[in-house]
């Protein structure tokens, strides 16, 4: 009876083996996407952030469409160039409006898995106005 009984157990350690053997490539492929979605994230946010200081930089008073768009690759230059993978920046600036956009990739830890990261911010110009005249009755 003791035989058997070490016989089923050593068939049960065989069978805990075989499972982790299954399990282990599925469940470091699914911390891989979850790492995978956070470096999306996290580009996702740089971008939106180059895009922003960019447009600040072009609607800005004698501000260029080249000035934003200088400013928003130094900004990603700054934050480092793997954040936003193959960084293309567009600025344009005509009378009314500024406008700014970035298109990349994320870093890619699932190979094969590409998410791209785009952003965009418009916002008017600023220009000066007269101030409006005020009543000096106190």
């Amino acid at each position: 009876m003791g035989a058997a009984i070490r016989q089923k157990q050593r068939a049960e350690r065989g069978e805990a083996t075989t499972e982790m053997v299954l399990v282990t490539p599925v469940l470091l492929l699914l911390i891989a996407f979850v790492i995978q979605f956070a470096l999306w994230y996290h580009a996702s946010h740089v971008a939106g952030a180059a895009a922003q200081e960019g447009v600040r930089a072009a609607r800005a008073y004698a501000g260029t469409a080249e000035a934003g768009k200088e400013r928003a690759e130094k900004f990603l230059a700054e934050t480092g160039p793997t954040v936003v993978v193959g960084a293309d920046v567009h600025a344009i600036r005509d009378v009314e409006h500024a406008r700014v956009e970035v298109h990349g990739h994320a870093p890619s830890v699932v190979p094969g898995f590409r998410l791209p990261v785009d952003a965009v911010a418009d916002s008017p110009n600023e220009r000066l106005t007269s101030a409006p005249a005020r009543n000096g009755g106190g």
